[in-house]
């Protein structure tokens, strides 16, 4: 047996509860992790809110999609996108199912060679928020000596996506709150506060124009500025603001309704992320590490909007 997180009922974080699973033997092709760390998502809230739909029959539900820990077993034939895996090796997982937990069992062309400029910690929070930001920058086309607007760029998925487009040689204009600037300016990005006279404030800053924008907020005002200043709509995508996104023609993406999931073009991402953290273009900045017994409190932070990095549990 193991522990785990899982969703007891339908509703907000106090229904988490930390529970005992079976440990089943790695299957052919298979992997077993003991966890060290496991990231929290927005996506793991839905599965439990009710966002997603309430069938009591999938309770109890099991959370969390990435993980980073030392791999324990390894079936017949498994081998991952970085090369084989054997007992000891400090990896990497996703996608994975129910991530939340001591041990996780994952296919082997889910598990990666762990960067080792990384901590566990900051290696969990890496892939969903890296892949998502390579989609959302493909999807918009950003290059070299492209401009780009985030939106939410001291956040877990914005800052990646500013790391990754500056390392493709784009000049990035960043929203965050002041309070986070002087981190954004390490990055490389030019910050920008939100509120009234935003559009005028990110002229200022680019006077040669916006290129593209990435939203990974999903607010009314991330998606009217970069209508505003963005002159072609597929050129600005939103993660989040999915029913206006698609009523203005942007580029909607993630598991949203009638969003592109991008799915083969972020599986291929992981490894290239892989190579930019060892290139020291790329890192992943952890809000808070919570033991899994505090789940509900993970998730409160999560849900706040207010974390300013990845939220990440440790069994």
């Amino acid at each position: 047996m193991t522990r785990a997180v899982v969703a007891t009922a339908y509703g907000g974080p106090e229904v988490l509860a930390v529970v005992d699973v079976p440990a089943p033997a790695p299957g052919r092709g298979e992997v077993s992790v003991e966890v060290r760390a496991a990231a929290t998502n927005p996506f793991d809230l839905k599965l439990y809110s009710g966002a997603l739909g309430a069938d009591p029959a999938r309770l109890p539900i099991r959370l969390g999609s990435e993980a980073a820990g030392v791999v324990v077993a390894v079936g017949a034939g498994a081998a991952g996108p970085t090369g084989p895996v054997a007992v000891g090796d400090e990896v990497v997982v996703f996608p994975a199912r129910g991530a939340y937990a001591e041990r996780v069992v994952a296919p082997g062309s889910s598990v990666l060679a762990k960067p080792g400029a990384l901590t566990f910690e900051e290696s969990a929070g890496l892939m969903l928020a890296g892949t998502t930001a390579v989609h959302a920058l493909t999807a918009v086309d950003v290059g070299v000596g492209d401009t780009v607007l985030v939106h939410g760029a001291s956040g877990g998925v914005g800052s990646v996506v500013a790391q990754v487009a500056i390392a493709r040689g784009a000049r990035v204009v960043g929203m965050a709150s002041p309070a986070r600037h002087d981190d954004l300016r390490r990055l490389g990005v030019l910050p920008v506060p939100y509120g009234e006279g935003l559009a005028e404030r990110v002229r200022a800053l680019a006077p040669g124009g916006v290129d593209a924008a990435v939203d990974t907020v999903g607010t009314d005002e991330a998606v009217d500025v970069s209508v505003e200043l963005v002159a072609d709509r597929r050129r600005v995508a939103t993660i989040a603001a999915f029913a206006r996104g698609a009523e203005l023609g942007l580029s909607v993406l993630g598991s949203g309704p009638g969003a592109d999931p991008g799915s083969a073009l972020r599986e291929a991402a992981r490894v290239d992320l892989l190579r930019l953290v060892v290139a020291g273009a790329l890192r992943v900045r952890v809000a808070r590490a919570f033991p899994l017994e505090q789940a509900s409190d993970a998730h409160r932070m999560l849900s706040s909007g207010h974390a300013y990095g990845k939220v990440v549990l440790v069994p």
